[in-house]
């Protein structure tokens, strides 16, 4: 069994593999304080309410955005699963050219991102990971990563809404009915969820004519795609595992049968 760790600034996502296919799939919250007894204690009890052994784990892959949480993390997977995990990083091995003008500076996440993305869909495709900021990739015919663009996500946004300002409330993210609302909370939801679909939308617009491929596929991750995907008539699928199967794809690619 293959384990997977996406580590992101809210949430750290866990995917279990066995023979490529996800066999368990757990969320943490990410806490910068956690040691790593303390995480492994998590981990071990999140296998075991499973009744998955854990002596069954030979590989770890992981990605992250987080870097002072890694030593953490790095040293609960020796402890608990006697795995060397490796990390996304310069210098690993991930089958896609990236055309970034520093590729150094590109996020761990939105590489796997990339990696899931040509092997699932294909190339001439746009990916968007809502999660803590919103991130767009894009990847030609041939699989290339072109670039991009990020935005705060849709927490971030409402968050300084609110703390911005004196008198509006904290209210809930929701997918209102309306966008016209009788009340204060109401004028709040509608106002942040359509004014990001609006971005979303207008933004694919112009990448597929950047692209010069207007039908160019467009895959949501992340944890509020969902909800902007069932709004979002240009959005072509969502799927909520993409940073993990790329991690997956990137774990075969350097250490499983894809190796060379």
């Amino acid at each position: 069994m293959i384990l997977t760790m996406d580590i992101g600034n809210t949430n750290i996502k866990i995917g279990l593999f066995d023979n490529n296919k996800l066999a368990r799939y757990w969320r943490l919250a990410t806490k910068r304080s956690y040691t790593s007894d303390e995480l492994g204690v998590l981990v071990t009890s999140l296998f075991h309410s499973r009744n998955v052994d854990m002596g069954l784990v030979q590989g770890i892959m992981l990605s992250s955005v987080v870097p002072t949480i890694n030593y953490t993390v790095e040293h609960m997977c020796r402890d608990y699963f006697g795995v060397d995990p490796a990390f996304v990083a310069p210098g690993i091995k991930t089958g896609i050219d990236i055309k970034y003008e520093n590729p150094r500076e590109l996020g761990s996440d939105r590489i796997c991102n990339a990696v899931a993305t040509y092997t699932e869909y294909g190339g001439n495709t746009i990916y968007i990971d809502f999660g803590t900021a919103t991130t767009f990739g894009v990847l030609d015919g041939g699989g290339a990563f072109l670039g991009g663009c990020i935005c705060p996500g849709l927490r971030l946004a409402s968050d300084a809404l609110v703390s911005g300002t004196a008198k509006l409330p904290h209210f809930e993210l929701i997918h209102p009915e309306h966008v016209i609302g009788r009340n204060t909370i109401a004028n709040m939801q509608s106002g942040i969820f359509y004014g990001y679909v609006g971005q979303v939308n207008y933004l694919i617009k112009r990448i597929r004519a950047e692209m010069g491929c207007p039908d160019a596929k467009v895959i949501a991750t992340g944890g509020f795609a969902k909800l902007i995907s069932d709004e979002s008539k240009m959005i072509t699928c969502f799927d909520g595992l993409l940073t993990l199967k790329g991690l997956l794809a990137i774990y075969n690619k350097n250490f499983g049968g894809d190796a060379q």
